[in-house]
């Protein structure tokens, strides 16, 4: 390696990796370079080596990349949300759907598998309906909220936040403003002391509705009587204000008690043409127009017709199963999360579906259970997380021998894996559509159809 750290080079950038930084290569050596584009070409100072590559940060665009844009927001880099905010949102498109691409060659081993082009959101900005923003103390004393920087718990004041309804900024100041009135202590880390955790909010897109959750260390919080009075006489669009106690020393969120301060236990929404009740604990997808559009592709690869058993394993509170029970004879959906099989049996009960059955249990346990039941699902969904599905659950879900499996994927390297045991257990890819779920962040999502040959 012929470079040193604190090296003045110029690199063009010839590539992107999935977590927004430019790649280019120096006299041989790869070099990683953040808030730069495809096209760059930079001048950059080497802050860190490593054996085979390199790590820069750029000090001029010596000459601009056809994608780059101006940054509408002054911290994306530190907070580490948007990692694609320099770039046109073309241009961020085309990199998750080549990312997708890449892990069906290298990992899956698909060579000439046709992948539809990716499905790009209408509204990049301003989509996210929750919000999970940690309360800290400044180098005042004085109570702030924002998110955590990358790899760290250092608070990034992030107001203005591209990403989230401009609604949750103006009750963060009402939020903040009256623990600071009022001497309501932010929570201690280290000590784990204090008093407000995190102030989580979530908004129903379609119905308006806000849910403002304050998560506390201790119950009963003093003077919530003033809170409440100040965000119901600002905020008409607020029909849910609750504590969450969670007195816990973790990295976890939310506690498990919930007391409802002001109107309901919940917010109302509506997905995929069907209304769902939205609690502190229940999961709903946070980009509500592109969980339609993902639905909705997810339902043409099943192309169903009426007759079928269809089985959603990792059904979370029954979100996608439910948006297709009334095209199927019977839906089983099976989640690991007590509280998400409550939701789903209450959200089922909702809208008048009477076909559907839930099953709290790990996804893989339930599938042997229900093979023992000599149930054959005709076609199965798989929503897994991140880590994607063991081989004991796909090879479960082969043994079915169902027509048809559509995977819904978040991660692109999982999703190419386990198509290859798939593939391997006799199921063929026929469609593969990346989606963007999650516009200026490094996410890329994928549906998937794989039919029994």
């Amino acid at each position: 390696m012929n470079i040193k750290k604190n090296d003045v080079i110029e690199v063009e950038i010839t590539g992107m990796t999935s977590e927004g930084n430019g790649v280019g290569r120096y006299e041989g050596t790869a070099i990683f370079i953040p808030d730069t584009a495809e096209g760059d070409r930079v001048r950059a100072i080497v802050v860190k080596l490593a054996k085979n590559y390199a790590f820069g940060k750029a000090v001029e665009i010596l000459t601009p990349s056809p994608d780059r844009i101006e940054t509408d927001c002054e911290v994306s880099r530190k907070c580490g949300g948007c990692v694609f905010r320099h770039i046109s949102y073309n241009a961020e498109l085309k990199i998750k759907a080549q990312r997708v691409k890449d892990a069906l060659t290298r990992i899956g081993g698909f060579e000439n598998l046709q992948v539809e082009p990716i499905v790009g959101a209408q509204m990049p900005d301003f989509y996210r309906n929750k919000a999970q923003l940690p309360v800290r103390a400044d180098a005042d004393g004085n109570p702030m909220v924002g998110f955590f920087a990358p790899r760290s718990h250092r608070i990034i004041d992030c107001g203005g936040c591209k990403l989230s309804p401009a609604e949750f900024e103006e009750i963060s100041a009402v939020f903040t403003g009256w623990m600071s009135d009022f001497n309501i202590s932010p929570y201690n880390e280290e000590q784990n002391s204090g008093t407000v955790r995190h102030l989580y909010l979530r908004k129903g897109f379609k119905t308006g509705e806000i849910m403002v959750c304050v998560v506390s260390r201790v119950f009963p919080v003093p003077h919530t009587d003033e809170l409440v009075k100040r965000l119901s006489e600002k905020f008409d669009c607020i029909k849910s204000i609750v504590i969450n106690v969670n007195p816990q020393k973790t990295n976890v969120i939310l506690g498990e008690r919930c007391v409802t301060l002001f109107g309901r236990d919940y917010i109302n929404d509506y997905l995929c043409g069907l209304k769902f009740k939205i609690s502190p604990l229940s999961f709903y997808q946070v980009n509500r127009d592109q969980a339609e559009r993902l639905y909705g592709l997810a339902a043409q690869c099943a192309d169903l017709r009426g007759d079928e058993v269809l089985l959603d394993l990792y059904c979370g509170t029954g979100t996608i199963g439910l948006s297709m029970a009334k095209s199927v004879k019977k839906l089983i959906g099976v989640e690991i999360v007590p509280q998400a099989i409550e939701d789903a049996k209450k959200n089922a009960a909702e809208n008048g579906i009477e076909n559907a059955r839930f099953i709290c249990a790990d996804a893989a346990k339930a599938a042997v259970m229900l093979a023992g039941e000599n149930i054959s699902p005709d076609v199965v969904i798989l929503d897994p997380p991140r880590k994607g599905c063991s081989p004991e659950l796909l090879e479960t879900v082969a043994g079915f021998e169902p027509e048809k499996i559509v995977y819904v994927s978040c991660d692109p390297a999982t999703l190419a894996r386990d198509m290859k045991i798939l593939n391997e257990l006799d199921y063929s890819p026929k469609t593969v559509i990346p989606v963007d779920m999650f516009p200026r962040t490094s996410h890329v999502e994928a549906v998937v159809l794989m039919t029994k040959r």
